[in-house]
This record gives C-alpha cells, structure tokens and sequence, in this order.
C-alpha cells in the first residue's frame, strides 16, 4: 500500500504532469519545482482543486543559490572520522544547471487532506529578480513576500505594498544574499554634536576568520608517532 506522501506524488503527477517538477525531499515530504510562468495557474489550481486543497500557505522564504555546490568544509567526510573539519578551497561539487540564482520556497498545507508540499520557484533573473506575488491567492503571503524582498531582494509583482519590514528605510543592500558583506555596508550611531542618529560608512576593518585545531598527539603531529601513550601523559602532566 503507497505511503500518503507517495499518494500525493502520484495525483501531483497524474494533475499536473510537465508543469510541475518532482524535486528530492527527505522522507515521508514531497517537494515539486514550477517555472515562473506557470507558478500562479499551479498555485490557484493547488488551492481550488478538491482532489488537493492546500488551502494554506504556512511559510514562504528566499533562497540564494550563488556558489551553490562549491564549498570549502568537508564536514560529512570529516564528522565520520571523529577529526575537525578542515579547509578545502578547491574542493567543487558540479550539480545541475539552474535558470537562475534566486528562488522561492513555498510551504503549503491541504488542512482538508493533511498534505503537505513544498513548491519552488526560480525568479526571473536580473536586477532586481522578478516573481509573481501569489498575495492574491494566500494572503498569508503579503508579510512573507515583503521579508523575502527585505532580505534577498526578490521583487514580487503585483504585491499590493512591497517595502522593507525588518530593516531600516534607509538600509543599503539584502543581508540574506551569500555577497552581502558581513560587516554590512553602513553603520549607525547617535551622534552627541548633531543631537540625532546618523549613518556613516563602516568602520570596522573586514577579517577572514578560519578555525584551527591544534592537537598534541599522534593523530596530528608526526612527530608524535613513536612516542609511547604513557611518555605523552607524563610530559604534558608536568607542562
């Protein structure tokens, strides 16, 4: 007997076909991909259709997917073996082409079914990125839609009063985009001669920071190798 989610993949596939993607989820969730174009006649018909009713949008949020499947931390590999991560810059995981390098996730619930999807949609790239606002499908999604532009940019069209929520008016740039700098680009400060608060440039100096591990003993120091365990305790006893 299929399993509920293997239940809803199969109506998904069997209702929408090419129009939607199937896309790898953790066990027992199912997650699909739309294309921008298709996003809203999805949306609409995931809502109305009775064989689905998500009648819920739960969450929606950005996502960046600059320098996706490059990293520098082997930390599976590494956690396995019991030693620290380390470093590895060179280190490249190729993945799939993707349309672009901003996307929304939408997390929707069918309160009639007690199903639950997760729905990705890459915006339209460019400056600033372009998707639709499904506002007028999930009104939930009015203050999800203006963080997800407060933070990554991400123009929604058609949202009835797109603008910042979380930072300040005059904030400079999206802290949730992997380009924003750490120490941001403005600071502000009360200034005592003005009598008000006033903006300026940064002034903290950028830094790189990278962990070290320093062992002393023979699992990271070759030196170390031939020195028996009990001369290793007895000398750094008495340091």
């Amino acid at each position: 007997m299929p399993s509920r989610s293997e239940t809803l993949a199969s109506k998904l596939t069997a209702r929408f076909g090419e129009r939607l993607r199937s896309l790898p989820a953790v066990a027992g969730d199912v997650a699909c991909e739309v294309k921008s174009d298709q996003l809203l006649s999805v949306c609409r018909e995931l809502r109305d259709d009775a064989e689905f009713k998500f009648e819920q949008l739960m969450d929606l949020s950005g996502v960046d997917y600059l320098d996706y499947g490059r990293e520098e931390w082997s930390t599976y590999g590494s956690t396995a073996t019991g030693f620290s991560r380390g470093v590895n810059r060179a280190r490249t995981i190729v993945t799939e082409p993707r349309p672009g390098r901003f996307a929304v996730s939408y997390q929707l619930l069918s309160v009639t079914h007690n199903w639950r999807l997760r729905l990705r949609c890459f915006a339209i790239d460019g400056e600033p990125p372009l998707i639709d606002s499904v506002n007028d499908i999930w009104a939930s999604a009015n203050w999800y839609e203006r963080e997800t532009f407060d933070l990554y940019g991400i123009l929604f069209q058609g949202h009835p009063d797109l603008r910042r929520i979380l930072t300040d008016y005059g904030f400079i740039g999206h802290p949730f985009r992997k380009d924003f700098p750490l120490i941001g680009n403005v600071e502000v400060k009360y200034d005592t001669a003005k009598g008000r608060v006033v903006y300026q440039p940064v002034s903290i100096e950028p830094r790189t920071l990278v962990p070290r591990v320093i062992r002393e003993d023979n699992r990271y120091d070759q030196g170390l190798k031939d020195v028996p365990v009990g001369a290793q305790v007895e000398s750094g006893s008495r340091g």
